[in-house]
């Protein structure tokens, strides 16, 4: 299971803005006593800071994601959402921040410093805010923004003053625990290190740290071995110890070629810019490891030639901790005099004046995309995106208000001088965004005149017509009507249709024909029986009269 991690991604979401509410306020002999909708609370920002007691990633390794609490709506009566709990990321010191493109945000190498990694949304405005002189009671309020989500890199470099470099197995380890209080793990196999350790060393009256780095070979700074994951904790110290093992027992090593090979790696390792190389920094050699007969007699037979070179020399046994008191002197003086150097040269610096951002900064870039229906022209800007996520679009008088802005914020006139025309596609924010067909708001109309030079379309409308006109359309209407009528009269004489009226009449005249035949042909259908009984009848009704 690993126990220290220096470099780690993180996967991070900072807490959304609280919806704005819309109310009016009502009570008692006040049915609309104005609007009174509170604003949506932040969210929750997640803040990087360097902490002394912190010495590893290990716990972001384990969990990278790490998100904050999301702010809470407005509600009536002017009462506001509450704010999203802000969260502390505790990182190492020297430790350096960077984004997913690889570039750096911040070196965190000062106990405290903190950093707003993931900045929380913005809480949406209530009505009761967005009320004004000309809008006494809005029927809308603002949205929260979302809050930052994506991915920082965060890579630790040890804040050391002495580096301890040399070949696997060369005691490096066994020396850091010979000098400080640390307790590395110690073994009789190569890359028994598999993790920077440092320890605190105490010279008289100065106090400096050292780290154990794992063990370098021929290729480190080409990735073979451990070293290249590692030769990043050598970047920030002062002064580096050269450790050369002299009781080595592999064929074809011997401390001026283990000193060569490991001189040419740090000189193939790029250091940042701005940073001293590597070799360019102090250097001493310990010759370890003469507590054994061989390894003294061989330190004793080299000294002379490293010190030819221009190295400070000491030769030194982390077992029976021989020398390990002058080595001690001499680092601290190094570090010392470094010190002094950093110190002058930080008073040298300029002085660093950082000017935040405005918050209500109004820029903002069109950019003209080629579509399959004609050009896009997509809107990339701080205020435009943010309004749009600010926008309910399911409410009318939330869009005239965001068109209100847009118009303010002089994208109209942009969007023209982009050659964009009424009906163009234009879309706000990145990747799919928002997309509507561009209406332009009519003002005076004379920016939107795409009439050529020296003319002008408006002046180009129908003139009134006089009365001559008129009289001899009306006259030509009334020639039409009276040609159309004689042509329709012809066309009725020769029997190719008739009128409503005339196709009644000939129904009824067919109607009366056929009741006058049929009573004449039931007139002679009459019995001479039916004939007596006729007389009979009228013969009584006659003495009934009398």
């Amino acid at each position: 299971m690993a126990t220290f991690v220096d470099h780690v991604t993180l996967h991070l979401r900072a807490g959304n803005g609280g919806n704005g509410c819309v109310s009016v306020k009502r009570e008692k002999f006040k049915p609309l006593a104005g609007p009174d909708g509170g604003n949506g609370g932040g969210g929750g920002d997640l803040v990087l800071v360097a902490d002394p007691s912190t010495t590893t990633l290990l716990g972001y390794h384990r969990s990278p994601h790490r998100s904050s609490d999301n702010g809470g709506p407005g509600m009536g009566d002017h009462r506001n959402g509450h704010n999203g709990d802000m969260r502390e990321l505790m990182v190492p010191i020297g430790t350096v921040v960077k984004d997913v493109e690889g570039n750096q945000l911040l070196d965190m190498n000062e106990p405290g410093l903190r950093l707003i990694v993931a900045p929380g949304g913005q809480g949406g405005l209530g009505n009761a805010a967005l009320a004004s002189t000309k809008r006494k009671a809005p029927g809308f309020a603002l949205l929260g923004t979302l809050g930052w989500e994506g991915d920082v890199y965060l890579e630790l470099k040890t804040v050391a003053d002495v580096a301890l470099v040399g070949y696997p197995s060369a005691g490096k380890s066994s020396l850091i625990a010979a000098m400080s209080a640390a307790r590395p793990k110690i073994a009789d196999y190569p890359f028994t290190t598999l993790h920077p350790n440092l320890g605190v060393v105490e010279s008289g009256e100065s106090r400096y740290t050292i780290a154990d780095v794992p063990g370098l070979i021929e290729g480190a700074s080409e990735g073979k071995g451990l070293g290249l994951e590692f030769l990043r904790h050598v970047e920030r110290c002062t002064a580096l110890l050269h450790v050369l093992d002299c009781a080595t027992l592999e064929p074809g090593r011997d401390p001026i070629s283990d000193l060569d090979v490991i001189l040419g790696e740090l000189d193939a390792y790029p250091v940042p810019e701005g940073q001293k190389p590597l070799l360019q920094r102090s250097q001493l050699i310990a010759l370890n490891k003469i507590d054994v007969p061989e390894g003294r007699e061989l330190a004793s037979f080299v000294k002379a030639d490293l010190e030819a070179r221009g190295y400070r020399v000491f030769e030194i046994s982390s077992v029976t901790h021989e020398g390990l008191k002058q080595l001690n002197y001499a680092l601290a003086e190094v570090v010392e005099q470094g010190r002094a150097e950093a110190a002058a040269a930080e008073a040298k610096k300029p002085r660093i004046i950082i000017r935040p951002k405005a918050v209500d900064e109004g820029g903002f870039v069109i950019k003209v995309e080629g579509g399959t229906f004609g050009n896009i022209y997509r809107i990339l800007g701080t205020k435009p995106e943010r309004w749009i996520q600010q926008t309910d679009f399911t409410n009318d008088e939330a869009v005239g208000f965001l068109a209100d802005r847009l118009a303010k914020l002089g994208i109209e006139n942009e969007l023209y001088k982009s050659g964009a025309i009424a009906g163009s596609t234009v879309i706000i924010g990145p990747g799919h965004g928002v997309v509507f067909d561009w209406e332009p708001t009519l003002t005076s109309t004379a920016e939107l005149i795409t009439a050529p030079r020296g003319t002008d379309s408006r002046l180009d409308e129908p003139k009134r017509r006089t009365s001559n006109e008129r009289r001899e359309e009306y006259f030509g209407r009334m020639d039409a009507k009276s040609s159309a009528r004689a042509e329709l009269i012809r066309e009725r004489e020769a029997g190719m249709w008739q009128t409503g009226e005339e196709e009644y009449n000939e129904d009824v005249r067919l109607a009366d024909v056929e009741l006058t035949t049929d009573g004449a042909v039931a007139s002679s259908d009459t019995s001479p029986a039916d004939e007596d009984e006729t007389e009979v009848d009228s013969d009584t009704a006659e003495a009934d009269q009398k």
